[in-house]
């Protein structure tokens, strides 16, 4: 049974440290499957890390860390070719897609290039839930501040826009973000932004945001609009630990 409505759960976390594997599922991503639906069978979640070029070492920490939370796991990669013959079938086919980070211009002109942002959609109207984390949570939204170009941040804009919202990852543990996001709504570059502490998730319902939820205590997230006078402000949007 498919998720009830489009959703998406954008984070800023979904791993932990492993015990016996390089990390493990952590609550956002096993509040993901959860949002799926899935009964009497193991939930089927595909991996994508097209943001770090595919990286064989990723995709098998994935694998480990899926037999330690009984997931029927998959993956979609895309160098130097498709491994799959019909991505958009077996996108189509997941409870729940979960997107890694890195390089989110990256992974958008990728999935552009194979038409994984069309299959995208697609699967988000169908009820499969998509998470991610990092260049895994812009990608759903307009854009945001992105690492991709170097180690200065500069914008992204041309996110697949399932969320019509500016989003800001690993707000409170890398500096340059904040003031970045808050410059962009501020000049309007971005629409209103939602954006997540290390640790935090944001749940959409279609394009609405609906709950937000956290790892670790004491984070947060928030919301950052264009005031009346021109300057960004920004309201802390209180999470529920998980």
């Amino acid at each position: 049974m498919p998720a009830d409505a489009p959703t998406i759960l954008a984070t800023s976390g979904g791993r932990v440290e492993g015990r016996r594997t390089p990390w493990q599922v952590g609550p956002l991503t096993e509040y993901a499957v959860e949002l799926a639906r899935v009964s009497g069978r193991r939930p089927r979640v595909c991996f994508l890390a097209t943001a770090l070029g595919d990286s064989a070492f990723a995709l098998q920490a994935f694998y480990d860390a899926a037999r330690f939370a009984g997931f029927e796991a998959s993956h979609l990669a895309l160098f130097p070719m498709p491994n799959i013959d019909d991505p958009r079938a077996h996108l189509l086919a997941q409870d729940v897609v979960w997107v890694w980070g890195g390089s989110v211009a990256g992974l958008l002109a990728m999935w552009r290039l194979h038409a994984v942002d069309v299959a995208m959609r697609e699967a988000w109207e169908a009820g499969v839930v998509l998470t991610g984390v990092s260049a895994g949570s812009i990608c759903w939204h307009v854009g945001g501040p992105t690492d991709s170009f170097g180690p200065d941040l500069r914008p992204i804009t041309n996110g697949l826009g399932l969320l019509p919202w500016g989003n800001g990852v690993h707000y409170d543990s890398e500096g340059q973000r904040r003031p970045l996001l808050h410059r962009l709504v501020a000049d309007r570059t971005l629409p209103t932004a939602y954006a997540t502490d290390d640790g935090v998730g944001l749940h959409y319902r279609g394009t609405e945001l609906v709950d937000a939820l956290t790892e670790i205590p004491g984070k947060g997230a928030y919301r950052v609009e264009r005031g009346p006078d021109g300057t960004a402000v920004e309201t802390r949007i209180e999470p529920r630990l998980l």
